[in-house]
């Protein structure tokens, strides 16, 4: 009886890692300047505690699922609509982060570079955290 519940919290502690994909420091380092972006910028109000309305950027897996849609077009950051709403001056409604905290040309050249060369996403989830101050007015 021993054996057998062994042999089952073995089989199910090696499913239980099969199901999560194994890190990649080459595509954690690839993505680093990215998520340092989103971490500074976006995920304050596309996080966790967003509204319905707006796309979740919370982590790389809801991340992900925005590339190959209108919102990130690999390889084509001009009609990707996440792009978009970044490029917009403050002056235009809709303009990301709102009115009075446009992003630097650093951080638009990263994301551009980003969606030029396909936009890629690590393969393991990673849960993305506020950094700095919120981007916003009160």
């Amino acid at each position: 009886m021993k054996k057998s519940i062994l042999a089952c919290c073995a089989l199910l502690a090696t499913l239980a890692s099969c199901r999560t994909a194994p890190t990649n420091p080459a595509e954690d380092q690839a993505f680093a300047p990215v998520r340092t972006v989103l971490e500074a910028n976006c995920v304050h109000c596309h996080g966790d505690n967003r509204l319905s309305t707006m796309p979740p950027i919370n982590d790389t897996h809801a991340l992900a699922k925005l590339v190959g849609t209108s919102w990130i077009v690999p390889g084509k950051p001009e009609v990707s609509r996440f792009f978009q709403v970044v490029i917009f001056p403050d002056t235009v409604p809709g303009a990301m982060p709102p009115s009075g905290h446009a992003i630097s040309k650093r951080d638009v050249q990263i994301l551009r570079d980003w969606i030029n060369t396909g936009a890629k996403v690590p393969a393991h989830n990673i849960t993305l955290h506020p950094l700095g101050p919120l981007p916003r007015s009160t």
